[in-house]
């Protein structure tokens, strides 16, 4: 990135959510922030978030994200009185507007360079669950109970890429259950499945999430963002592909600064100190 473009987001302000950076500057948290409506999302929320993700790319400071809910639930989704019912008035051409500004947030948070880390408490419905589905990572307390509820609302399962990223994560026979019937899956089953991570207590979840957030802010930088370029790319892809997509990636790496600098460290037996070039 050029110097031009970087900036630091330490100070970045947001509206309809709750943004929050670490002291050494390198994790940022954002905490949906309505917890007397299980944190809902509105056409304004879509939108800011939709934008902060595309904007991280031009960080100067910041490594891994948290993506968390306040007041024991993660999100319940698209507010009832906010979106669904002004969407039940709307002609086709502005139906189509939202729906492809939904899915450009999904797309944002995939071409972020940064990690995300999903931290999963109580409900984690409709496209709260598409955000958790989104992150790189989930971390969830035994209580989080996540929904594809679009069926319970008379829409398709298919919103905002679930039909193409969930069978990815949690394979297509158990994806087209959650997706045609909106049942919850539990976070046992979430667990087992391969959607979530790992699975903490409520009073430790957002800790653990820091602290895998901060674990990956500390590693080789430029080596985890083309991690998660080449996890989204290679979905297209023939093996062919892969392999020579994935070689120019290695090459790319192995011309790092970090490259030599955890080399020096394992010749010197100490801990390697990287910093991202």
């Amino acid at each position: 990135m050029s110097n031009l473009t970087e900036r630091s987001f330490r100070d970045h302000q947001t509206r309809h959510f709750v943004w929050q950076v670490s002291e050494d500057g390198r994790v940022g948290t954002i905490r949906l922030n309505r917890p007397e409506r299980k944190n809902p999302l509105t056409f304004e929320s879509y939108a800011e978030l939709r934008d902060l993700f595309r904007d991280l790319a031009y960080a100067s400071d910041i490594r891994a994200i948290v993506l968390t809910g306040a007041g024991g639930n993660f999100s319940s989704g698209g507010d009832v009185f906010e979106i669904i019912e002004p969407l039940t008035k709307m002609p086709m051409p502005e139906l189509l507007a939202f729906t492809r500004m939904t899915g450009d947030l999904v797309k944002a948070m995939k071409k972020c360079p940064q990690p995300i880390i999903a931290a999963v408490d109580g409900i984690c419905a409709g496209a709260g669950a598409i955000l958790a589905m989104a992150s790189d990572m989930r971390l969830a307390t035994p209580e989080a109970k996540t929904a594809f509820l679009f069926t319970r609302v008379g829409l398709a399962g298919a919103d905002m890429g679930a039909c193409g990223i969930l069978p990815r994560i949690i394979g297509q026979g158990r994806a087209a259950e959650l997706l045609f019937t909106g049942r919850s899956m539990t976070a046992d089953e979430g667990h087992a499945w391969g959607f979530y991570n790992a699975l903490h207590p409520s009073d430790a979840l957002e800790a653990e999430a820091l602290k895998l957030a901060h674990s990956l802010a500390d590693g080789p930088w430029f080596a985890h963002t083309m991690t998660k370029t080449m996890l989204n790319q290679e979905w297209a892809m023939g093996l062919d592909e892969m392999i020579e997509s994935e070689a120019q990636a290695q090459a790319i790496c192995m011309a790092t600064k970090d490259f030599r600098r955890a080399f020096e460290a394992f010749a010197e037996k100490r801990k390697p100190v990287f910093e991202g070039n």
